[in-house]
């Protein structure tokens, strides 16, 4: 009986949910009973999952507390990476000290978190499906979309803002999918979707639509400030569809570090030479595209299933040492799940 922990409401397009509902799915092919909430209020499981290593702080210290001897998994975010791990150290870094195992989505975060911890990482990779079908791009447009929630941490109107530079001979159109958070940045992407003829912005679609999108786009801009692996960038190189994403560790995790097409953060001139380079020069859009086929397998629904078990495996024998190693007072040792007073051992959840 695993709990898996998101602080993403049900409903949610957040990032954080859909991967919930994604490891519910392998997990329960593995076998597990999975409950998927947004707080874990006391009820009895044999481990828990918990996604966002600060919102989901209180769940994690409540179930360490209550089950000190059972499997803790917390998987990190980009935001508890890059920003909570400082502004809410105590409770952050509280969550990664009780974790068993610390999943993250791709293999550079380790040099960005603090060195006790780094011996607790498993990766998986996020998985995606390949498209159903991938239509013909236009011949009128070169189709760029950029993809993801419109707040800060994504740096989100950077592809709009390099099509400006963009000679006035060039075809391309940016399209942006993503609900905007805040009235702030709902302003801002349609004041510029008035001012810039080369944008437009959809808001928040369905995932079919996204799908479509994608498969009639010439390449997809990613420009996050901060990320912990987004799944957007495994769909992409599961459609085939190239990327030109901004220079940072969740980025170069994913396509990794000589993936030719990076951008130095929130520089729109170097966004908008690469843009520029990828319409006009084939063979610059071959070589996207065949970086990104050759990351596609890391990203099948396999890969993930696999990795994530592993990490369970390894977490349930990280609470196993902890429990022969005593220092589990006592009276928390019998509480342990599955625990027979002949054997002494406990069953995998």
């Amino acid at each position: 009986r695993i709990h898996l922990i998101t602080p993403a409401k049900p409903g949610s397009r957040a990032g954080n949910r859909a991967t919930a509902v994604r490891w519910a799915g392998h997990l329960r092919r593995l076998g597990h009973r999975v409950t998927v909430a947004t707080e874990y209020q006391g009820e009895s499981a044999d481990a828990m999952i918990a996604l966002h290593a600060w919102r989901s702080a209180r769940s994690i210290e409540r179930f360490a507390k209550r089950y000190p001897g059972r499997p803790l998994i917390v998987a990190l975010a980009g935001t508890d990476i890059h920003r909570f791990q400082f502004s809410h150290s105590g409770p952050t870094l509280r969550s990664m000290a009780l974790a068993d195992v610390l999943i993250t989505l791709h293999g550079e975060v380790a040099n960005h978190i603090p060195a006790r911890f780094r011996r607790k990482i498993s990766v998986v990779y996020q998985s995606a499906k390949p498209l159903a079908r991938r239509p013909s791009p236009s011949r009128r447009r070169f189709e760029v979309c950029a993809i993801g929630h419109l707040r800060a941490e994504k740096d989100p109107l950077r592809a709009a803002y390099a099509a400006r530079f963009l000679p006035a001979a060039s075809r391309a159109r940016v399209t942006q999918l993503g609900q905007a958070i805040g009235p702030e940045w709902e302003r801002k992407a349609k004041e510029e979707a008035r001012k810039n003829p080369r944008y437009r912005w959809l808001g928040e679609v369905a995932h079919e639509r996204v799908r479509d999108v994608m498969g009639r786009s010439r390449v997809m801009v990613i420009s996050s400030v901060m990320e912990g692996g987004a799944n957007v960038v495994s769909e992409a190189a599961v459609a085939g569809l190239p990327v030109i994403a901004s220079r940072i560790p969740g980025n170069v995790g994913l396509l990794g570090r000589g993936y030719p097409g990076y951008f130095p953060l929130k520089d729109k001139h170097a966004l908008a030479r690469l843009l520029r380079r990828a319409e006009e020069d084939p063979d610059f859009l071959a070589q996207l595209m065949r970086a990104v086929a050759a990351r596609a397998g890391l990203f099948r629904p396999a890969v993930e299933r696999a990795m994530l078990k592993a990490a369970l495996a390894r977490a349930v024998a990280q609470a196993q040492i902890k429990e022969q190693s005593g220092s589990i007072p006592a009276r928390r040792r019998a509480r342990t799940p599955g625990r027979s007073a002949s054997s002494g051992r406990n069953p995998r959840p």
